[in-house]
C-alpha cells in the first residue's frame, strides 16, 4: 500500500495474477494430486508452467496457508454455505472460495473486500455464468460471519 492509502499498482496485478496462478495450482491439486501438499504440488507445477518469479511468492504464501489451514476453511465456509456442501462445488468454485477465505481469514494486510473482489473477478474469468454471484454471496456470509 502507498503511503497514501492507495494500492501499489504492481503489486496490485502481481497479487491478482498470483490468485490465478493459486486457482491453477489448486485445481492441479483437486484433480490429480490430494496425496500431496498444496506447496508440493506448485514446486510440481513450477517445473512445468513458468510462473513469473515476482508472483511466486504471494502464490506460495496462499498455497501453504491453505495447507496450514485448510480444515478451517473448509469449516468456516461450510458455514457460510447454504444448502450446499464444499465437496459438491465446482472444482473451480471451491479453489476460489478457499484462496479467498484463507485472505479474509489470515491476511490481515489484504482487506476483505479486495479478497471478495478479486474471488468475484477469479469465477468470472474461469468458472461459470453463475458463479460470481455465488463467490459474491458466501464470501460476504463468511466475511459477515467473522465480523460479528
Amino acid at each position: 500500500m502507498g503511503q497514501d492509502g492507495s494500492y501499489d499498482l504492481p503489486l496490485q496485478i502481481n497479487r491478482t495474477r498470483a490468485r490465478a496462478w493459486a486457482v491453477q495450482v489448486h485445481y492441479r491439486w483437486d484433480v490429480d494430486d490430494e496425496s500431496t501438499t498444496l506447496a508440493q504440488s506448485l514446486e510440481n507445477s513450477v517445473t512445468t508452467r513458468p510462473i513469473a518469479p515476482e508472483r511466486l511468492p504471494y502464490v506460495r504464501r496462499l498455497l501453504v496457508a491453505l495447507d496450514e489451514h485448510g480444515e478451517e476453511i473448509d469449516v468456516a465456509l461450510a458455514k457460510a454455505l447454504d444448502n450446499w456442501r464444499i465437496d459438491r462445488l465446482s472444482i473451480i468454485d471451491r479453489a476460489v472460495l478457499r484462496i479467498a477465505a484463507v485472505e479474509i481469514i489470515h491476511f490481515e494486510d489484504i482487506p476483505p473486500k479486495v479478497s471478495i473482489q478479486e474471488a468475484v473477478r477469479l469465477a468470472d474469468r474461469y468458472s461459470g455464468r453463475d458463479s460470481p454471484s455465488f463467490v459474491n454471496g458466501v464470501l460476504d456470509a463468511l466475511y459477515k460471519k467473522i465480523k460479528a
